[in-house]
């Protein structure tokens, strides 16, 4: 007889049967085995919450094969997932397959690795009921919430509709931000830049204006900048001051399940749940030639900057080997993880930082690849010594007035010559000035006075919000992913660019719930029932208390919201566009179909036209000189396509520019890639160059 261990997906079960080998058979439960039923409630509200589970629809082959397993088994491990979700799911295992639950037959792996999944078959323990219980409530709270409030919305805004405990958050944060952008009031400030050459010099530095007597001064209007200006004429630029140092710049600690999803977005363009997606893989395993199956990274859910002496000191060895002693910092760097983390897994890392990502590439899919990458890359830089900046500051008087110039030059590269992280702002630091001393004279190159205006918040990206929900301790690492694909595909808020807008609906409903039900999207709150869950993960709060305090005041406001609305429908205000119904002259407005948004004229039932939504794109039809439109397919994928499609049969995934062709003043396509290139599709041209080759021809534009 064989020993039984269960894990949840096939690639994991692929790669720890390949390291326990004989005596051992391993197989996919396929994530959930049980879970609340869909129809109903599926809570016993009057019996201490307790929840009703069944087995999943569906899953009948998979519980009989495991049924089956664990019966001709000499002993019977359960492996799922190292976090609350993945307790839980071994919990339900252990009770379909009627497994004695203070056994000691619970697994974990931090990597599936040999040394990771030796060591997790080593220290077998019993299910940890605390984790358990802290995951049921969680499901049991996001299940009152969605099944009592849902319907209400139903009734009050629109059918199919959702609430949800972190996503109705969630979306409050965006549609506050929104808020924050509209009420803005945009304020006039100028600038003055000096473009200045050290004397022996042929490369100009900035200096930027500052003020007069060691006092700064505002400039607020063109008046005072032409009289600061007027007052600067025939002036000689001295330098005042000197002061020279030495900054220490430190790596970034190694990912966790948000800085990874944040970065991701930032650097690769990844939205969260193809990130998690390609992490999962990366995880669970992937066929590397000369190793076979194996997991590249440790756990991908964890909130927690820890590190294992073993993972420091291969880290360690690769940079002395790659980059020389002087790269690795004195001591070995230990990060600190918030007060709020779980700290239950290391942080992301490779599990072989010997193993670069040119080693792998080969054998990973491009998504694979470029988040291995980005996380052996964090690691490795992670525990290299810092980067050291000889710094310089000056101050430059003219007539009186002040000006600053600062900038650095590098002393030494340290962990940048590998990584960097990314930024959310567009800022850049400034470069090496000349080398400056007091007294000298600077020639005067350029001096230029600039309007700007201030700008309001942005909107948030999913790395910034990701970012917000972590810092408001609203959800944990598991909800991110989801979250965000939740309240997109409830059309709650809607992409633009990069930028997450609400829609009216999500303005509407947050609005509603923000009157009703307070303390649903109320920030501190849902944070508060995240602490009071980790609580019960460590034994100190009981679960159901958590669930009757929480119930009762939630009750309450439904009554009362039903009472204080009785029959009262919400009415979702359309979008007014600025397109004309050709058959009545009313301004269209868009509407949500079965098929996604239309546009649909408001004198409905008199006026019946709709269309179709088009988004021009500028570009001119190589084929029949329609327009080119901007498209998407049925999974999403934007393309472009000729206006007069099916008649026309142009179309393409490549981004048409304003940009006309030299040769023959068609549009141009720009194709991405490896291969990418900018080109003319008409038939004939052959115009060609590569994405960073400047723009020939008689228009001189380059390519943005």
């Amino acid at each position: 007889m064989s020993k039984l261990v269960i894990v949840e997906s096939p690639a994991k079960a692929k790669t720890i049967q390949k390291y326990l080998g004989k005596g051992y058979e391993v197989i996919a439960s396929m994530g959930h085995i049980r879970d609340l039923p869909k129809s109903t409630l599926g809570v016993d509200i009057e019996n201490n919450f307790q929840p009703k589970y069944i087995a999943i629809r569906g899953k009948e082959d998979v519980v009989k094969k495991l049924k089956s397993g664990a019966k001709n088994a000499e002993r019977v491990f359960l492996a799922t997932d190292p976090d609350r979700e993945g307790e839980a799911i071994a919990w339900h295992l252990a009770h379909l397959l009627k497994l004695d639950l203070n056994d000691d037959n619970r697994v974990t792996f931090n990597e599936i690795t040999k040394t990771g999944i030796k060591s997790g078959m080593a220290n077998p323990r019993h299910l940890d009921f605390d984790r358990i219980n802290a995951q049921q409530a969680r499901r049991i709270l996001d299940r009152i919430v969605g099944y009592k409030l849902s319907p209400f919305l139903w009734k009050k805004v629109r059918s199919g509709l959702s609430a949800g405990r972190v996503q109705s958050v969630a979306v409050r944060l965006i549609v506050d931000r929104e808020n924050e952008i509209k009420a803005f009031v945009s304020e006039e400030y100028w600038s003055i830049d000096a473009k200045l050459l050290a004397k022996g010099s042929r490369r100009a530095f900035a200096a930027k204006f500052y003020g007069k007597d060691g006092e700064k001064i505002e400039l607020k209007t063109q008046q005072d900048t032409d009289a600061i200006l007027s007052a600067l004429e025939g002036a000689q630029y001295v330098v005042d001051m000197v002061k020279k140092g030495t900054r220490r710049k430190s790596p970034a600690p190694p990912f966790t399940t948000s800085t990874l999803q944040q970065e991701a977005s930032r650097k690769l363009g990844f939205q969260a749940r193809r990130t998690m997606k390609a992490a999962q893989e990366l995880y669970e395993g992937v066929s590397v030639k000369k190793l076979g199956q194996v997991g590249l990274i440790t756990y991908m859910r964890t909130d927690s900057l820890r590190i294992s002496q073993e993972a420091s000191d291969a880290a360690a060895v690769y940079i002395e080997e790659s980059y020389g002693k002087q790269y690795l910092p004195q001591s070995r760097r230990v990060y600190k993880s918030k007060s709020n983390a779980q700290d239950a897994h290391e942080a992301i890392r490779p599990t072989m930082p010997s193993l670069s990502p040119a080693q792998v590439k080969d054998d990973l899919t491009a998504d694979q690849y470029k988040l291995y990458k980005l996380i052996w890359e964090r690691f490795i830089a992670s525990q290299m010594a810092n980067a050291l900046l000889n710094t310089m500051q000056c101050d430059i008087s003219a007539n009186g007035y002040t000006f600053k110039a600062s900038g650095y030059s590098v002393k030494f590269d340290g962990y940048t010559v590998l990584y960097e992280e990314g930024r959310d702002d567009s800022g850049e630091e400034s470069g090496a000035l000349p080398d400056l001393k007091e007294g000298d004279v600077c020639k005067l190159k350029s001096l230029d006075g600039s309007q700007h205006f201030t700008q309001p918040p942005a909107r948030y990206t999913e790395a910034s919000l990701i970012k917000s929900l972590e810092e408001n301790g609203i959800g944990r690492p598991s909800t991110y992913a989801p979250t965000i694909t939740t309240i997109l595909s409830r059309g709650y808020v809607e992409r633009e660019a990069k930028a997450l807008k609400p829609t009216v609906l999500g303005e509407v409903t947050t609005q509603l719930i923000r009157e009703h039900f307070s303390e649903i999207v109320n920030v501190e709150f849902t944070a508060g029932l995240e602490k009071q869950l980790d609580a019960v993960e460590v034994g100190k709060a009981d679960w159901v208390k958590i669930l009757d305090k929480f119930y009762g005041g939630f009750a309450q406001s439904l009554e009362q919201a039903e009472k204080v609305l009785g029959d009262t429908k919400i009415k979702v205000p359309d979008e007014v566009t600025d397109v004309i119904c050709e058959k009545c002259g009313r301004n269209m407005v868009i509407k949500n179909g079965r098929y996604g948004k239309f546009l649909a004229c408001p004198g409905f039932p008199e006026c019946r036209n709709t269309k179709k939504i088009v988004q021009e794109t500028g570009g001119i039809c190589p084929l029949c000189g329609g327009k080119v439109l901007a498209k998407k397919s049925k999974h999403g994928k934007a393309y472009y396509g000729c206006e007069h499609n099916p008649t026309c049969s142009f179309m393409t995934w490549d981004e048409p520019l304003a940009e006309k062709c030299p040769k023959c003043s068609a549009t141009l396509f720009k194709k991405r890639g490896r291969q990418g290139k900018i080109y003319c599709a008409k038939e004939g041209c052959g115009y060609e160059r590569g994405l960073k080759d400047p723009a020939a021809g008689t228009n001189g534009q380059e390519e943005s």
